[in-house]
């Protein structure tokens, strides 16, 4: 009995190891793939495939080898470029707490692991959305291109505006999924990208006040860290602004719609403009960032709610 018990063991402590060892690379990779922007992201990916489905008079239910081929194409692209700007920023990120704990920084992937996966991420994923259309993966190319080197490598460390530059790799996944059923797009299309490209503003910018105190310490020029709070306030006012018309170049969605988004849109820029009386800027950018991602959900979600039969007929 006694060697019964020795012999079993080690095979207990070697399983619950692995399970360890394999808990700990799944953390890593999804830290490594950023898994939150990678899903975001695909919300608006779907968003733009399903209303064009919906505008193109197609069903869903023919084109779910195209839909499929889309969403794990856009999500092997971004995820590639995430990985990609996680390499570049392996020097930056050990500065900052929401980023010090990144695999780049750890060393539990290596650098030279890391660039290789994020280029044959990408080149996978656009192979995969070319099997659509050539347009939706010309998109996800460009959405790539803006984030790993106009963004990532060019701007973040330069200007202030790299937020903005960086907002039209955001705008870009609406684009993919409408192109990958109509490659002629429309103008709804269109008005997902700008409020893809607007709404990114007030939600890093807020992000950006919460975190000023890191985005320094790493030398990365946000517009907090730059310019202070007041001026950014009046940006992320400005911009959710700018979001109010919008709904309404979307009228073929139907009324319901349009109030929805109309109050929320409504909501956000009284949060905005609460900004300038607070004596709690960062509790303030809080309620905004948080705010900024219940938004975007709702808002994406009651684009497909308002069109949900139609795409199945």
């Amino acid at each position: 009995m006694d060697k019964v018990e020795t012999t079993s063991s080690p095979i207990i402590d070697n399983s619950a190891a692995t399970k360890r060892k394999a808990a700990t690379f799944f953390a890593d990779f999804k830290s490594l793939t950023k898994v939150g922007i990678v899903n975001s992201n695909l919300i608006t990916t779907f968003a733009g495939f399903w209303l064009a489905i919906y505008f193109t008079n197609a069903s869903f239910i023919a084109n779910w080898d195209v839909f499929l081929l889309t969403m794990a194409g856009s999500a092997l692209v971004i995820a590639g470029g995430c990985m990609m700007n996680n390499w570049y920023d392996a020097d930056i990120d050990p500065v900052m707490s929401r980023t010090k704990k990144r695999p780049t920084v750890t060393g539990s992937i290596p650098l030279n692991r890391v660039l290789a996966m994020g280029i044959l991420s990408t080149v996978l994923g656009l192979v995969l959305l070319m099997l659509t259309t050539i347009q939706a993966a010309l998109f996800a190319f460009a959405g790539w291109f803006i984030y790993v080197f106009l963004y990532t490598m060019w701007s973040k460390r330069r200007y202030t505006l790299n937020t903005a530059i960086g907002s039209f790799s955001g705008a870009m996944p609406p684009l993919i999924g409408w192109a990958a059923v109509d490659p002629g797009l429309h103008m709804t299309a269109f008005v997902l990208f700008l409020i893809m490209f607007i709404w990114q503003t007030p939600h890093f910018l807020a992000l950006a006040m919460k975190k000023s105190k890191e985005y320094k310490a790493a030398a990365v020029p946000m517009l907090p860290v730059v310019y202070g709070f007041e001026i950014t306030k009046r940006q992320i006012f400005v911009y959710i602004a700018c979001l109010l018309p919008l709904p309404f170049l979307m009228a073929s969605l139907g009324t319901a719609f349009i109030i929805i988004a109309t109050i929320l849109n409504v909501g956000w820029l009284a949060l905005g403009i609460s900004g300038f009386f607070t004596k709690n800027d960062l509790k303030w950018a809080n309620t905004i960032f948080i705010y900024s991602l219940n938004y975007l959900t709702i808002l994406f979600f009651m684009m497909v709610v308002v069109t949900l039969e139609f795409p199945f007929s």
